[in-house]
């Protein structure tokens, strides 16, 4: 079988997506996507999505981390599929989807793209650093230098310590720049490596330095190593509402793939 697939960046995050429409993937083999994802032995990506019809919304996103499982909402893997709908025709420049962790609206504007995220309802803590959820459960810590962290060997100190290692959790290291601006490096569980980018815990992140007062801003800019993401959010006393993920998507390029089926 010989199907067409896209690639994706957004700011340094790349995902292969598929136009599923037809259901012709087979969502449940776990080996072939973790192939697609390899970056030696397949197309090479952090994830793998699959777009497709579902009643009520433009369309509904499945997401694969690099090792083949089905996981968590992706942020910008959200923002890469509603530049990809366009592509598509099937939006104009706004969407209604639906994800893992509910519905989602987006706007389109050329190749910006700002995914609306799910309601944080609260957030923990461990230590002196943030736990919380936006989509996907994020650890949040705030440290000095971060460009000198082993985010790799760090972040799975973490990932893998006994609070966490049974679902796994994504871990965020953060530096404040200035009164709204932070940068931020993420180990990616399902990667397991550092990504260059993760919408998901650029959101936590902010969120986390609002709500342990290192900012007063409600705006702010998160400097990954793959590039600038804004995250806006409006602070009530149930949690987190009408949060907005923004940056960049873009389409890389088209290719096909050919699936061996032995006899």
């Amino acid at each position: 079988m010989t199907f067409t697939f896209f690639k994706y960046q957004a700011t340094g995050n790349d995902f292969i997506v598929v136009d599923n429409r037809q259901e012709f993937f087979v969502k449940n083999d776990t080996k072939l996507i973790k192939t697609l994802c390899d970056r030696r032995f397949g197309i090479g990506a952090d994830g793998l999505i699959l777009l497709e019809n579902t009643k009520g919304y433009d369309f509904k996103m499945i997401y694969f981390n690099s090792d083949g499982r089905e996981s968590t909402m992706c942020g910008n893997g959200g923002r890469c599929i509603v530049h990809f709908s366009k592509h598509l025709g099937i939006i104009d420049n706004t969407a209604a989807f639906l994800a893992i962790d509910g519905p989602h609206d987006a706007t389109i504007r050329f190749n910006e793209v700002a995914l609306k995220m799910s309601h944080v309802s609260g957030i923990n803590h461990d230590k002196s650093d943030v736990v919380l959820d936006t989509g996907s459960p994020h650890y949040v810590a705030l440290r000095s230098r971060i460009d000198e962290i082993d985010v790799a060997q760090e972040g799975a100190k973490i990932r893998y310590n006994k609070h966490y290692k049974n679902e796994g959790i994504n871990v965020n290291f953060v530096e404040q720049i200035d009164s709204d601006q932070f940068a931020i490096r993420t180990y990616e569980r399902g990667v397991e490596a550092e990504t260059l980018s993760c919408g998901t815990g650029a959101t936590a992140a902010a969120i986390a330095m609002y709500a342990t007062g290192k900012t007063q801003s409600q705006t702010l800019t998160m400097n990954t190593p793959g590039g600038a993401l804004k995250v806006q959010f409006c602070a009530k006393n149930d949690g987190f509402n009408d949060i907005w993920l923004m940056g960049p998507a873009e389409q890389v390029f088209e290719g096909k793939y050919s699936i061996t089926t032995k006899e």
